[in-house]
């Protein structure tokens, strides 16, 4: 079995099935058998055949240094690399997850993927001649120090094919140029210690048993993702309903008293209405930036529901002025991680947003959650 999407260079990944079929700019999930019609029907470079079909068709392995994958959830150090790719050439990014990475360099060899990601050993891909490059351009410490492989390459069927040359620069202008250096730290491993994981493995497996229908009832009525709910509220209070921080925001999703009046809530700690009311705050703030594709507009609502709206709109104006794409979630990653030394509230809303994520992975991959 394998799993596929479909998106362009500004493509709209969306928790909410609705948005699924509205534009081309839609990407979709979807379990099938695998398969392909060959990417080389013609003699063609592939460089060709993707610009005239106006497809990329990338495989590769679910991994934590590549991609992340549930349900209409996706997202990924190497996903978004590729995705970034298929938006410098305009054309839309056709992703499948494939069972291993021999099955992916296969399909490299087949001719019916146009590249692989993959951390398989170069003893492999040389035996299929097939020819590669690293992630991050050689630049390996920069995978390593946020634990990820730094066996990540991307692999092509030939090295001198305008795809894989172009592809090629791309990565390492990347590089270069720091993106690829941030994109590896907003997906680091090491946002949790080791150590930490013990605790937070007991907190979910007692509290979230005891939330998990308030979650999914919410989750269901603003059509998102009931965990990803769920990461919010942990990261927020430990989904301890009588959490009070110093500022007066209580609860489980730890609203301000003005935001539950706004979103119905007339008790914050009552740990039903409190879900209630931060999934409305968070799906509301999804929509104040639908102008955002997937995943890259879950990361903007996150930050919003952590600083608010006013002050995510106030550096984009401010991205804007400076000539950088105030709707690219690596720029504002960028910016709140250059002023978060003078800035605690940016320093706290990176914390936010990337442990959210480690956490919504965790639930939906750790056995024993996922059978709660």
């Amino acid at each position: 079995m394998s799993s596929s999407s479909t998106t362009s260079g500004s493509s709209r990944l969306s928790l909410k099935s609705a948005c699924f079929s509205r534009s081309i700019q839609t990407l979709i999930l979807s379990s099938t058998i695998f398969s392909l019609h060959s990417t080389s029907a013609t003699n063609a470079p592939l460089y060709d055949q993707v610009i005239n079909s106006n497809r990329l068709t990338v495989v590769s392995v679910q991994d934590p240094s590549i991609v992340f994958k549930d349900g209409n959830l996706i997202h990924g150090f190497g996903y978004d690399q590729a995705r970034h790719y298929a938006q410098s050439l305009n054309v839309k990014l056709d992703y499948r997850v494939v069972a291993n990475d021999a099955a992916a360099l296969k399909l490299v060899e087949q001719g019916k993927a146009h590249f692989a990601l993959t951390t398989a050993n170069q003893h492999n891909i040389e035996q299929k001649s097939l020819s590669s490059f690293s992630a991050a351009c050689g630049q390996n410490q920069v995978l390593s120090k946020n634990g990820l492989n730094q066996q990540l390459s991307w692999v092509f069927k030939r090295a001198d094919d305008p795809l894989a040359e172009t592809a090629s620069g791309f990565v390492c202008k990347a590089t270069q140029n720091g993106t690829t250096a941030r994109l590896a730290s907003f997906y680091t491993q090491n946002v949790v210690q080791p150590h930490a994981w013990d605790k937070i493995q007991k907190d979910l497996s007692t509290r979230l048993p005891v939330y998990k229908a308030s979650f999914k009832q919410s989750a269901q009525k603003y059509d998102l993702d009931w965990q990803l709910l769920a990461a919010i509220g942990y990261q927020e209070s430990y989904l301890k309903p009588d959490s009070v921080s110093p500022t007066g925001v209580r609860g489980i999703m730890m609203l301000t008293n003005s935001t539950a009046k706004a979103m119905g809530v007339s008790n914050r700690t009552d740990p039903k209405q409190s879900i209630q009311g931060g999934a409305r705050y968070y799906d509301e703030m999804l929509t104040q930036f639908d102008h955002i594709p997937y995943p890259d507009r879950n990361w903007f609502a996150l930050v919003a529901y952590n600083m608010g709206p006013g002050a995510v709109m106030s550096i984009q104006n401010r991205l804007k002025n400076q000539g950088k794409n105030p709707n690219h979630w690596i720029e504002l990653y960028s910016f709140l991680e250059r002023n978060k030394a003078s800035n605690g509230r940016y320093r706290q809303a990176l914390q936010y947003v990337t442990r959210i994520r480690s956490y919504v992975e965790h639930i939906k991959t750790e056995p024993k959650l996922k059978s709660i």
